[in-house]
């Protein structure tokens, strides 16, 4: 058999191996593995409380937005509330206007026919006057002298033309 002198194991040379590789494996765990992971860990706690900021100041919008929505729906219904009310206010202020376009206008109606009834009675007093007079006059010249049928035509006939030229007098 030949000896392989070209492989050998040597044990102290294995466990100085690996006692290197474990005094390495602690440094390495000591040195680089734990403030990694406290570097993570800050990072991790950064990172989430800028979720935390973002998801509060993101609940605070979405409130104020509801409250916006309910100021303006509140708004909405004043605004609707006035327009109604003027509405009514105005429908009542008309109802009251035409009530006293109406009232002013029977009672200058009234005034008008109160004016005509007395105007009529003033134009048949006049008329009756004129005739009282006419008449008179007619009566006066009867009874001063005998009346035949042409003078009887002609007293009437000026009786006519007086009552006609009273009528025009008056208009």
């Amino acid at each position: 058999m030949q000896s392989l002198d070209v492989i050998s194991v040597n044990i102290w040379s294995i466990v100085i191996s690996l006692l290197n590789l474990t005094i390495l494996f602690l440094a390495i765990k000591k040195f680089l593995y734990k403030p990694v992971l406290a570097m993570l860990a800050a990072r991790e706690a950064a990172a989430k409380a800028e979720l935390d900021k973002a998801k509060e100041a993101r609940e605070n919008a979405e409130k104020q937005e509801n409250e916006w929505n309910e100021k303006m729906k509140s708004a909405d219904a004043e605004a609707q509330k006035i327009v109604d009310t003027a509405a009514e206010n105005a429908k009542i202020l008309s109802g009251k206007l035409e009530a006293d376009a109406k009232a002013n206008a029977e009672r200058i109606v009234a005034a008008a026919e109160t004016d005509a009834r007395l105007e009529y009675k003033r134009a048949r007093d006049s008329i009756r006057g004129e005739i009282v007079d006419v008449s008179t006059a007619i009566a006066e010249k009867v009874l001063e002298s005998k009346i035949d049928e042409d003078e009887h035509h002609r007293l009437v006939n000026d009786f006519l033309d007086k009552i006609g030229d009273g009528d025009e007098g008056n208009s």
